[in-house]
């Protein structure tokens, strides 16, 4: 990232979800001296990015890694990773005590937490375009965290107090559409202003990454409109990106710590990992951009390739892609369902080549041309998200969408961190798988 986080907006966070009391850095500033000041909104804001996208810790490495290993997206290198070994393993070897897990769960809640304090002394901010600004950023992040949880577990809370009551994962998705919407709306009312835009960390289209999270969310809920509406709105120029930049400072998490070395994980072939009747030719120039074109060799991670290059490689927050991919499905589940429009957004993806995509993702394959029949392109459409958004975290959930086989993942939720469990008496049973 080329802005710095400072200490502060991480230490902030750190008591933010669990604790009822404030423990304070006599020569830092308080909690209220910034939340009260809109350069500690902006600092706070940014912090967001950091959490999310740098470290082990982060969702940037947990959720990639726990739904990579859990649908064989990855495999494990070295059994001496007992938290990753444990998910490849799967079923009851996943407990509560799992780091990768836990550090996903209690990411996600800090994550939201602080995205809270943001939102709720927006107030003190007189300029409408700086206001619509910090609400999209911390929106965004807020709701990319209630999207983890949502996609990972049966339930979780959703507010920040003592024994927080958990809710369903059909009102986390509510939740996060809702301040989306609410976020869009408010950003629509005046432009961004260059003091919100030079001390913001850069790399965001909010607009468009609020209509694709709309999208993406309510497809998970099953409002199928909406999705449809609202993936229609997201941009398909070359030059809308949503990304997280890093540099060696805030590097990239998952090369950081699995791809840059061949001790943790990676892809077990250069095949998606897919079952044979849903394997993609070998013309499909994604293979290429997706895995290390030397394979996995001596020191070579063969997930060397793509969005984990580097240390300083950016990490999307969309790709371009699946907003076709949203509409298609959309079509076929909706209560009037239209096949034909469903296989017109299977093709934008078929036929997208490098040079059409924001990110540089293009199949560059040919039409289209199997059954037009529901069953039949809901298969396709699983294959083609299971490639294009390849390591994007999203495979345990659209496993279970999809109906496939529990053969095809080491557990289908996740149980709940010891660590919610030990201080929350509200906390439910663990899912059986």
């Amino acid at each position: 990232m080329k802005t710095r986080i400072s200490a502060l907006a991480l230490s902030l966070t750190v008591l933010l979800v669990s604790c009822d009391k404030e423990y304070l850095n006599p020569s830092a500033a308080s909690q209220t001296q910034v939340v009260n000041d809109v350069l500690g909104l902006i600092t706070l804001a940014n912090g967001l990015q950091f959490r999310y996208s740098v470290t082990r810790v982060s969702p940037n490495y947990t959720v990639t890694t726990a739904s990579g290993i859990l649908t064989r997206e990855l495999t494990v290198l070295n059994a001496g990773n007992t938290d990753e070994e444990n998910l490849r393993l799967g079923g009851n070897n996943v407990i509560g005590s799992n780091g990768v897990i836990t550090n996903l769960w209690n990411q996600s809640h800090l994550i939201r937490a602080t995205a809270d304090q943001i939102l709720d002394n927006l107030g003190i901010v007189t300029d409408q375009g700086m206001k619509g600004g910090l609400q999209a950023h911390a929106t965004i992040y807020k709701a990319l965290s209630l999207g983890n949880l949502a996609m990972f577990w049966e339930s979780a809370p959703i507010t920040t107090q003592v024994n927080a009551p958990f809710v369903s994962r059909q009102e986390i998705l509510n939740e996060a559409i809702r301040i989306l919407e609410d976020a869009s709306a408010e950003l629509a009312k005046a432009a961004l202003p260059a003091t919100f835009t030079s001390r913001i960390v850069a790399g965001i289209d909010y607009a468009n990454t609020l209509n694709l999270l709309i999208a993406r969310y309510a497809l998970m809920a099953g409002q199928y409109d909406k999705a449809i509406a609202a993936a229609t709105r997201v941009s398909t120029a070359t030059t809308v990106r949503a990304v997280m930049n890093h540099d060696d400072a805030s590097p990239n998490a998952m090369f950081f710590t699995a791809f840059s070395n061949r001790n943790v994980t990676e892809p077990p072939d250069a095949l998606f990992s897919l079952p044979a009747a849903l394997q993609t030719p070998a013309g499909d120039r994604r293979i290429a951009f997706f895995y290390n074109p030397t394979g996995g060799t001596a020191a070579v991670n063969r997930a060397r390739a793509s969005f984990f290059t580097a240390n300083t490689t950016a990490v999307p927050i969309y790709r371009p892609g699946e907003a076709a991919l949203i509409r298609a499905e959309a079509n076929i589940r909706k209560s009037s369902p239209d096949l034909n429009a469903a296989v017109t957004d299977i093709n934008l993806v078929l036929q997208k080549t490098a040079a059409q995509d924001a990110l540089g993702i293009g199949a560059a394959l040919p039409a289209y041309s199997g059954p037009v029949a529901a069953a039949d392109l809901l298969n396709e459409i699983y294959r083609q998200r299971c490639i294009e958004l390849f390591l994007s975290g999203m495979r345990l959930e659209d496993s279970r969408r999809f109906g496939r086989p529990a053969s095809e993942r080491g557990r289908t939720f996740l149980p709940y961190p010891f660590s919610e469990r030990d201080n929350n008496t509200n906390t439910p049973a663990d899912p059986a798988s």
